[in-house]
This record gives structure tokens, sequence and C-alpha cells, in this order.
């Protein structure tokens, strides 16, 4: 029955989304207070619809109950805890049912939180989440319900995908749709400001911090899928610009320049027309990563789906969202107007090119990820395009991007003079040149690995130096300490996040240019030698998990005579769905990884293949990643972000 209730509660709250659609719609249009307050008691009401509609899902997965279809297909008995309930969520029905529950949250969080916005301005925004709510919800039950039973229950399921059986991507799908789903909040926004026909400080106010949110999320949901790709897929490599990858990197792109036009936005009261059309353009990114991961156009190993008809619903979706919310901007966006003007040379210049290259960005992997659907189309033939096209058309994006960073917040709102800037940039010019040159002294490398250390140093010198200049280092202590309270929280944020670029560049940098692969066979007692390691394979054995069985290898790891850990990497084999998987064993540090393979056994001896990776400075590519995300979240917790709508305490008027 439990099930059935989730049945219900999903199909009750496909009547609730529709209801916050039309009644609060109906209310602005006819100016009715008591029409547009029942938007945010929809938004509560369908949360909880849809969060008991999960949580029945969830149960019956936990329970292992075979009878419904779901189950069956894609859970096991045996399976652990953790990833009988990530289950849920690793498949194309409930994944969408997680998509449907963020969104009914981010709902019910601006019912909640925008008590003091204009009461227009809500309704409309909640009524533009009501709309995207009502068409995924009305999917789900129409063509991909989660809920439906066999006439004749199995004895036992068809097992999990095995390599979705990973910590790191039983996390990485919520995260993601947490990043996914929360651009809904700034497109709603961006909506009902062209509905209103006017982009005021309020707006901005509310727009930057769930643009924050949604960045925060998308950051740390892409970082995980790549750590787990790294651990799982045994190919030494964190990214591949794999289809499914550039699907969640392209909302990222769009984000990020929505980020830094709504800080125009919000102090200069300009650029109002193109924050509008970023967020719509940030929404219309998720909804196509939605359609390349669900529809089984394009191949990939994190794909859900392959039913075409499903596909081609949500590309409809697609079309309706972002073709009407273009259509409304083409015809409102004229009448946006625009604050004080400001000369190319000034802060609002340098964010202006910043949102360029981050938009040219996104529409270089746009091209690259969609190239190979247009030629099947068009001569029915296969192609590919992988990471040689995506390299030289994306990195050179960058580098302008990070060399605007680096000085970027030195430079003065409406009008800057180069001549102040001089000396700044010289010294952190020399001392990143200085820094740069003594490593490719020591270590050696290319142009390109110098060009790559240059601009991390160069954009941690630039922080650095304007952080110094803020906070005054070198005056009195009581002036410091007071400058360093009264620094809003925000311009650490930006600082953090900005460092974090810096280290992920060098991370990047450092781990490819003086990576070392080896790929041969070895036998037991053998040694291998990869940079200054020695690894010895000292045995063999085979051992047997909750739900599988794998042939493990020990590999002893010593540096200069003395021995630093034993790996052991596995060949999985799980019997529910047949499939054999690689498990790579890790040693890992700040400073290097190193990463073993193994490979299948070698005429029936005692050989064994073997792939090793020397990667240094690999893990500086997370840190790098946290130091993002840490920004991002000291960021938000300015006072100026927690409390931006306290600001006009009668805003609830209409």
């Amino acid at each position: 029955m439990i099930v059935e209730f989730g049945h219900f509660f999903l199909a009750l709250a496909l009547s609730i989304f529709l209801i916050q659609f039309i009644i609060p719609s109906l209310g602005v249009k006819f100016n009715s207070v008591n029409m547009m307050r029942i938007a945010p008691f929809s938004a509560y009401f369908g949360f909880i619809l849809v969060f008991l509609s999960f949580l029945s899902l969830v149960w019956a997965y936990v329970t292992s109950d075979f009878s419904v279809s779901l189950v069956i297909n894609n859970s096991h008995s045996l399976k652990p805890l953790i990833y009988k309930i990530s289950g849920v969520w690793g498949n194309h029905e409930g994944s969408l049912l997680l998509w449907i529950l963020i969104l009914a949250f981010y709902s019910a969080a601006i019912a909640y939180l925008g008590k003091r916005l204009p009461l227009k301005l809500t309704a409309l925004v909640l009524a533009s989440q009501g709309l995207i709510s009502l068409a995924f919800t009305s999917f789900l039950l129409f063509t991909s319900n989660p809920f439906i039973r066999v006439f004749y229950p199995s004895e036992e399921g068809n097992g999990f995908n095995p390599i979705l059986q990973d910590f790191g991507l039983a996390i990485h799908p919520p995260f993601l749709y947490l990043g996914y789903v929360g651009l809904s909040v700034s497109f709603s926004f961006a909506v009902a400001a062209l509905f209103l026909g006017k982009v005021d400080t309020i707006w901005v106010k509310w727009v930057r911090p769930w643009t924050l949110i949604a960045w925060i999320f998308l950051t740390l949901g892409i970082a995980l899928g790549s750590w787990w790709a790294y651990r799982e897929l045994g190919w030494g490599g964190w990214w591949f610009w794999d289809p499914v990858e550039n699907a969640s990197f392209m909302p990222w792109l769009a984000a990020t320049a929505l980020l830094h036009s709504s800080i125009v936005a919000e102090k200069r009261d300009t650029l109002k027309a193109w924050t509008i059309l970023l967020a719509i353009v940030a929404f219309s990114f998720s909804l196509l990563g939605t359609f390349i991961v669900r529809s089984g156009v394009l191949v990939s190993v994190h794909a859900f789906a392959s039913d075409p008809s499903r596909g081609i619903y949500i590309l409809l979706l697609l079309c309706f969202f972002t073709g009407g919310a273009l259509f409304l901007f083409a015809k409102k966006s004229p009448y946006l107007r625009s604050g004080s003007l400001f000369q190319p040379i000034s802060r609002e210049g340098a964010l202006i090119i910043n949102n360029i290259i981050f938009s040219s960005a996104a529409a270089t992997v746009l091209i690259g990820t969609l190239y190979p659907l247009f030629v099947d189309a068009i001569s029915n033939t296969k192609v590919s395009v992988g990471p040689p096209y995506f390299e030289a058309v994306f990195i050179p994006l960058m580098i302008p991007a990070l060399l605007i960073c680096a000085f970027s917040p030195m430079i003065s709102w409406k009008r800057s003079v180069l001549s102040n800037l001089y000396e700044r940039i010289i010294a952190i010019f020399i001392i990143s040149i200085l820094i740069t040159s003594f490593i490719i002294f020591i270590y050696g490398g290319s142009y390109s690995a110098f060009l790559g250390i240059f601009l991390g140093f160069w954009v941690i010198c630039g922080t650095l130096y304007e952080l110094i200049i803020k906070i005054g280092v070198g005056k009195k202590l009581d002036i410091m300490y007071s400058r360093i309270l009264s620094l809003p929280r925000s311009s650490y944020g930006m600082s953090l996040a900005h460092i974090g670029v810096a280290i992920f560049v060098i991370g990047v940098t450092v781990s490819s240019a003086w990576k070392v692969e080896i790929e041969r066979s070895i036998s037991i007692g053998e040694d291998l030698f990869i940079n200054d390691y020695k690894i010895s394979f000292d045995s063999y054995s085979e051992v047997k998990g909750p739900n599988w069985i794998a042939e493990r290898g020990s590999f002893t790891v010593s540096k200069n005579e003395k021995i630093i850990t034993v790996l052991l990497p596995e060949r999985r084999f799980y019997p529910a769905s047949e499939v054999t998987t690689t498990e790579p064993a890790i040693m890992t540090n700040i400073f290097a990884d190193l990463y073993i393979v193994l490979g299948e056994n070698i005429d029936g001896g005692n050989s064994y293949g073997l792939r090793a990776y020397y990667s240094p400075l690999l893990n500086w590519i997370w840190i790098g990643i946290g130091f993002m995300v840490f920004g991002g979240i000291t960021s938000l917790s300015d006072r100026k972000h927690r409390l931006g709508y306290l600001k006009n305490k009668k805003a609830n008027l209409i």
C-alpha cells in the first residue's frame, strides 16, 4: 500500500502544481490579493506531497519490494543499504522524481523566505515554478511512472549498475540536481521581471544569492562526478569531455557569467537585460543537460535512459520553456532601462569581458557536444568530438579570463586610469614570473606547462595583493584589525574562489605535464618502477563482497628501500548483473597520486596486465574546487545576501 500511496501523492501534487500556476497568474492579471496568496500555500503543500511520494519509493528500495518494476530492474537484496537508497536516483524514473522533489523544495523555500517581497513578484515567481513542476510531474506520471507494479513479483532483483555502486556517485546526483534545479529560481525571477517590466534592486538582491546557491551545488556536483570517474573507471583521468560531463559544465559556465553580471546589475544598476538573458540561458542549459542524459541520443556511462520517445518529451519541454522565455525577453527587454554609463576601462568593462568569455566558452562546449548529433541526423555518419577539440578551443578562451581575474578587483567602478594600475600589475607579474621560472628550472617542462603555472600564480598573487591592500597590511594594528572586521564576507569569498581557480589551474597543469603512465604485464614477485617508487607484486587472491566476487592483487609500494604502503587493486564481478568492473588502488597525498589498475590474467599463468599512473599535484584539483565552494559559501553568508529581503520591510504590497 505504501507504493500506491506514493503514486497517489504524486498525482495529487500534479493537481496542486496546476493550482500553483493558474490561480496566482490570474491573481496578478486581475490584481486579486487573495488569489496571489494562494501561491505560497500551494508551494508548501506541493513539496509535502512530493516528499511523501519520494519517501514511498525509498521505502520500496530499502525493503527490496520486488513487486515494483523499478526496484526489480535497479536493485538487489544483497546490495548495501547506502546503495539501495542511492539506487532510487540511479535510474531515469527515480532521478526525475528527485528532480521534482528538489524543484518543489526550492518553491517552498521561496514561499517561506519571500514573505517580504512584493506580492506580485512572489506570485509570478511561484507560478513559474509551478508550471515547471507541472510539466516535469506530468512527464514522470505519464511516461516514466516509478510506481508501476508487476503482476508476478520477482524473488530477486536484477541488480544495480556496478559502476554506479560507489559513494561518490551515491551523493553526486543530489548535489548536481540542487545546482541544476536551483537555476530554475533565477529563471523564474527573470520571467517574473519580464512580465512586470521592472528589474529593481530587490530583484537583483534576490537573484544573486539564489544563483550563488545553484553555482555552489553545481560546482560540488561536477567535482563529485569527476572524483567518481577518477576513482571508479580505472583510466587515471578526471575529465574526458564526455557529453554528460559537458551537460553539467555548460550551465556552470552560464551560472558563473550570471553571477558576475548580477554584480554589475546590483552595484551599477546596469546590464539588466543581459542578466535576465543569462538567467534564461543558464536554466535552458540545465534542461538541455536533462535531455542529453535521458534521451539516449548520446552514449555515456552517466546516461540513464535510451528511450527516444521520452527524449522527445524533454526536448519539447526545452523548446517550450526556452522559446517562451526568449520570446518574452524579445518583447519586454527594450523596456528595461539601464542605469549609469561607464567607460570601457572600468570594473564594469572587465566584468563584461568576463561575461563574453564565459558565454563564448559555453557556446564552444555546446557546439562540440551537439555537432555529432547534427552530422548523424544529416548524413547518418557517426562522428565523435573529443578532448583535442575542446582543449584547442576552450583553453585559449580561459587564458584572457585568468589574466583579467588577477587585477579586475583593483579596477575602479565607472572609470579607471591604467596608469594607476601599472605598479600593481608589474609587481604581481614579476613575482609570478620568478616563481614559475624557478619551478620550470628545477623540474623542466614545456611552454604550455610554463603558461599554466604562470597563470595560476598570477591569479594567486593578484588576489592576495588586492586583499593585502584592502586590509591595510603595514598600517597600525588597530587599523588592520578594524579593516579585517569591516571587510564584507563577499569580498573574502571572492578572493577564496579566485585562489581556488588558481590552485585548480596549477593542479591541472602539473598533473598533465608531469604525468607518468606505464602499461605492461607483471608477474607475482616482479617489481615495477615508476618515478621514484618501486611497486612489488606480492600476491594474488580472491575475495567476496556483499554482492560481488573480486580478484585482488597485493602490491607493496616503497621508496628508497622504505615501505610506504600496500595497494590492493581489484577486478570485481557482480553475479546479479554479470558485469565485471575494475577497482583501482590509489596512494594519494597533497603532492602526488600513485594509481594502479589490475588487468586480466594472461594465458592462465601468474602474469597479469597492469596500468600504473604517477600524477603530481592531482589533488590540487580537488583542493582548488574546495576553495571555490568555500568561497561561494563565505560570500553567501554575507549579511547583504542573507538579509537582503529585509531591506524593504513594507514590500509585501501589490
